[in-house]
């Protein structure tokens, strides 16, 4: 599926978070007449990377070429979060450095922030276009309709749902299986800027990843907003279901589920993790470890419920990773609350945590709760997680000093650096090899802990 690009086009970015940027050589370029360039930024979670992705193959589709977000782009899309107003924050700014890198560029504001709050978006100078979450399979048309000079608006393929993948190889592939939430925490914006759940079909799920497998991913994620209640409305479809079909009907070499809810995790469901090449890493929600909060948050498990699924990950998949997100100053979090929550954290021992000061979105219920945390007394919770999740993740990759583990390469830092890549249970690890290793899962021998990296040395195949 992925072509080789000319010998004078070097491989392009599409700039995501550090760990997930991805290296991306151009479908097809040649040397006629310039094509209109593109630059996609993504904000948030994998979720708007695996859109990222459809919105990069949809202008690659209509002719566009992929450049980074640091050139001149004719058109600026920044795929926003809103997660946070911290992420409302770098979405603006965003926006902004856009406009200052080429004053005459398109520049669009897509995704969660502008589903939520496009007419405050609308607002900004810099802005050209709004484009919210329900928008984007139309955003070419938009786009095209929008740019001076521009012809006939592009056509864009109407099995939105099962896009052939991106023409372009790299490493690692998001793949949305499932869109939207129903739950409606009182905490959170997703609801209503992701919609009601839907799932993408199996078939259409199988077909997409070995599309990514056949242009040259090591790796595919499986990502959305609420994995757990996948296939609800398919008839015979369901999480573990479709799982084992990918494994069975595709050649992926590395599969990741990327985020699962404490109920969900079965028997049936971890039974699948005897096949090596689903990676060993469960990112299960936790939120708060007081029962009292989790129940103000409208949370469906107490803090037992999760250690019983910790519990079950780990006697099911010995030395498996296990991450968190943790918010921390909730309406009515009391320090008894908070020292629970701490506690849960400490004893489940985490690889790693994403800890989150509260932030009030408009629209939810907690925005109007009364008894709000002081910002100080927020603050030094937050500061409180983050120093033990420090120390978690060190403890963990301390304690696998000496093991043997699949290693996904992805990038050389410098000419003479080191080769940057992750386990598969999501652990940043560096070598030196001489021979390049972009795109190669080899196994590594894991060393000491340095800078927050994990040293390894490279092994003989077996």
């Amino acid at each position: 599926m992925a072509h080789a690009p000319p010998a004078h086009i070097g491989p392009v970015r599409l700039l995501l978070p550090p760990s997930h940027d991805m290296v991306l050589p151009l479908a097809s370029v040649t040397s006629q007449a310039p094509k209109p360039t593109v630059a996609i930024i993504t904000h948030g979670c994998k979720l708007n990377q695996a859109d990222s992705s459809a919105l990069a193959a949809d202008f690659v589709s209509a002719g566009y070429l992929l450049v980074d977000q640091h050139e001149a782009a004719d058109v600026y899309v920044v795929n926003t979060c809103t997660v946070t107003h911290v992420a409302d924050r770098k979405a603006r700014q965003a926006l902004r450095s856009a406009r200052r890198r080429n004053p005459g560029a398109t520049v669009v504001a897509a995704g969660c922030y502008a589903q939520r709050a496009g007419d405050s978006l609308r607002a900004m100078p810099e802005v050209d276009l709004v484009a919210g979450n329900t928008a984007k399979p139309e955003l070419v048309s938009l786009v095209d309709d929008l740019r001076p000079g521009n012809g006939e608006a592009a056509s864009l393929d109407p099995d939105r749902a099962t896009p052939a993948g991106l023409p372009l190889s790299r490493s690692r592939a998001m793949v949305k299986i499932q869109e939207g939430c129903d739950q409606v925490c009182a905490y959170c914006i997703v609801p209503r800027v992701r919609g009601r759940e839907w799932s993408v079909p199996p078939e259409a799920l199988v077909r997409q990843v070995a599309g990514h497998v056949e242009a040259g991913a090591k790796e595919v994620v499986l990502t959305g907003t609420q994995l757990g209640s996948y296939g609800h409305e398919l008839d015979g479809a369901d999480l573990a279901g479709m799982i084992a079909r990918v494994l069975d009907e595709t050649e992926v070499a590395r599969l990741r589920v990327s985020s699962l809810q404490p109920r969900e995790i079965d028997a049936r469901l971890l039974e699948l993790w005897s096949d090596p090449r689903l990676c060993p890493h469960f990112h299960l929600a936790l939120q708060s470890g007081s029962d009292a909060v989790l129940d103000r948050m409208r949370r469906r498990y107490t803090a037992v419920e999760y250690l019983d699924a910790v519990e079950r990950v780990r006697d099911a998949v010995p030395g498996a990773s296990v991450t968190a997100d943790v918010i921390a100053g909730f309406p009515g979090e009391t320090s008894s609350d908070f020292e629970e929550t701490y506690a849960l954290c400490e004893r489940v021992g985490f690889s790693a945590m994403h800890v989150f000061p509260f932030s009030a979105r408009p629209g939810t219920s907690a925005a109007h709760y009364r008894d709000q945390v002081a910002e100080d007394v927020k603050r030094a919770r937050t500061d409180a997680l983050l120093a033990l999740s420090q120390r978690l993740a060190a403890d963990f990759r301390r304690g696998l000093e000496g093991a043997v583990r699949p290693v996904l390469w992805e990038s050389r830092q410098g000419p003479n650096g080191s080769w940057t890549g992750l386990t598969d249970s999501y652990v940043r690890v560096a070598c030196r090899s001489e021979r390049p290793l972009a795109n190669e899962i080899t196994r590594a021998r894991l060393g000491r802990l340095e800078d927050g990296v994990v040293r390894a040395e490279l092994l003989r195949p077996a």
